[in-house]
């Protein structure tokens, strides 16, 4: 990933208003993790990642900056909720879980990855297979045809899409159900016990061709990789690369100076997560990796507790605070207009598909953002998730009445105000009730 900050920030503004101090942040914490992986071995182990906590109102980016980074670089990134977590002792998620779930992250990725090389070479084996299925239920209507030219037919007839809804049975392996031995907790499969000491057990099920050619295909690939390379290089990237989002960490802060049974448990979970996010060891089914140098982002409203709640040894893991602000009217009109899956684009798409023709008037556009910042004004702030609430208010009677019939609909200031004008007003008088 040979991007600068720079341009790490105009890809993150394609999708996300505002908030430049967090982009600038994680884009210089992206790029210090390729120029790290430019040193040399021993210069690497002496550079940690400098991790971040982002401070700021739900609905504002903070999920969403995470998951564009990820994304942009293909690192394996999760994101965990800190109140999942109970402490040591209590049934419930162990912090450690957050690390094993990267892993198979990671795993996944790489799979696909390996999957894309091989599936070529595994596709012309899974044809011939489906060739000779078809072939066999079909061998009394061949009358005179050379074997190889039946064969040929059937072959031509599969790649274009013939067969896809006709129905056969195949041999598939028979993956059996992991069991959750905690609720909540780890899954563990009886297959992976064993691992290859017992023979796959298959079973026969009768699928279309288009679903067995999946099943096939998976089964081939999965063959022609190399499990134990696809572990190594999972186990490196999720060391190396990975990403973790710790979201609603202020709910697992002690509230200022009070003491009690709560904010016990609340201060052992961040003793639990402080070890993970220092650096440890942890144990997986692909094996040990190291949590020196994932970065770890960290998110919360801080409306109750603030960052100073969180014990000493946690904030210390966390140097860069980076506070995000409220949206205002001017940042609605930009996220509805703006972004490449704006949220008006999203709806005029969604509805085409019973051909309506959803348009909206820049004045719309201006009262529909008018609405949303005045609606977290007097109510709860719940940042861009308002433009939903209001959006799926104003499109109910449009989407309701879309039949498939062809029609153009026009969203106009007068359609807005006709339509909100009632919960609007109502809103208004709420200001005036102590």
């Amino acid at each position: 990933m040979d991007m600068s900050p720079r341009q790490i920030v105009e890809e993150l503004n394609k999708y996300i208003i505002g908030q430049d101090n967090a982009k600038k942040a994680v884009a210089i914490a992206l790029r210090n993790r390729y120029r790290r992986s430019r040193l040399t071995k021993a210069e690497m182990e002496e550079i940690t990642p400098k991790n971040i906590i982002m401070k700021g109102p739900t609905g504002v980016g903070k999920t969403e900056i995470a998951r564009r980074l990820a994304k942009l670089v293909g690192a394996p990134f999760i994101k965990v909720e800190a109140t999942k977590y109970t402490e040591v002792g209590y049934v419930g998620r162990d912090v450690e879980s957050m690390i094993r779930d990267l892993v198979e992250c990671a795993v996944r990725l790489v799979k696909e990855e390996r999957f894309k090389k091989v599936m070529e070479k595994a596709g012309a084996t899974v044809d011939a297979k489906l060739v000779k299925i078809l072939a066999e239920s079909r061998r009394a209507d061949r009358g005179e045809t050379p074997e190889n030219i039946f064969e040929q037919n059937i072959f031509d007839g599969l790649k274009k899409g013939y067969y896809d809804n006709e129905v056969i049975e195949v041999d598939i392996i028979d993956n059996p159900k992991p069991m959750e031995l905690v609720p909540g907790g780890a899954e563990i499969s009886i297959g992976s016990i064993f691992g290859d000491m017992m023979p796959k057990k298959r079973k026969k099920r009768r699928i279309t061709v288009k679903e067995a050619r999946n099943i096939l295909l998976n089964e081939e690939a999965d063959k022609l990789i190399d499990k134990d390379s696809v572990n190594e290089e999972a186990i490196r990237r999720a060391e190396q690369e990975g990403i973790i989002f710790i979201d609603e960490i202020d709910k697992i802060a002690a509230k200022g100076s009070s003491s009690g049974g709560q904010d016990v448990s609340r201060e052992g979970v961040q003793r639990d997560i402080l070890p993970i996010v220092e650096g440890s060891t942890v144990m997986t089914k692909y094996g040990a990796i190291k949590t020196d140098y994932i970065l770890f982002i960290a998110a919360g409203a801080f409306h109750v507790s603030k960052v100073s709640d969180l014990i000493p040894e946690l904030q210390g893991r966390f140097p860069i605070l980076v506070e995000l602000e409220s949206l205002t009217k001017k940042d609605f009109i930009e996220i509805l207009t703006t972004p490449r899956n704006a949220i008006t684009l999203q709806y005029a798409t969604l509805l085409k598909v019973d051909g309506v023709d959803l348009k909206f008037t820049e004045d719309a556009i201006d009262a529909i953002a008018g609405v949303a910042e005045e609606m977290n004004a007097t109510s709860e702030d719940i940042g861009a998730r308002r433009l939903h609430t209001v959006m799926e208010n104003l499109l109910e009677d449009v989407s309701f009445d879309a039949d498939g019939t062809a029609k153009e609909v026009v969203i106009n200031k007068e359609y807005i105000n006709a339509k909100l004008g009632k919960e609007m007003k109502s809103k208004d008088l709420k200001k005036y009730i102590l």
